[in-house]
């Protein structure tokens, strides 16, 4: 696939392609629904037909530290991605169709959650 020209405020000429959207630095295709920033990061919440998924970003890239991401289905089972990461937890994806869902991110200790949303 060819990608597009673009010159930068640097005046250096540089390439991009489709997948260099929003969801291009998260891993989560379609549409961001939701962004809950929180001290040490952000959850991003991204819907794509039935589909559901959440990632959480440090909101300083570096050394790896606990981070973790939840997506749940109301009614259903807690997907989950923890450990210790530079950047990201996730992505976590659920069928989700026209259900409620909600979604918890944690960078270092600190958090932030959706609560219900989507339904």
């Amino acid at each position: 696939m060819f990608g597009l020209a673009v010159l930068t405020a640097t005046g250096v000429l540089e390439l991009a392609t489709p997948a260099q959207g929003a969801h291009a630095a998260s891993g989560c295709p379609g549409q961001r629904v939701k962004t809950v920033p929180f001290a040490t990061g952000r959850l991003e919440v991204y819907r794509s037909g039935p589909y559901t998924c959440a990632v959480t970003l440090a909101k300083k890239p570096g050394a790896k530290r606990p981070m973790s991401v939840l997506l749940q289905v109301r009614g259903g089972r807690a997907v989950v991605d923890s450990g210790r990461f530079g950047r990201l937890a996730g992505p976590v994806k659920v069928r989700s169709a026209t259900k409620c869902i909600r979604a918890v991110g944690a960078v270092s200790g600190k958090s932030g959650a959706t609560g219900w949303i989507l339904c």
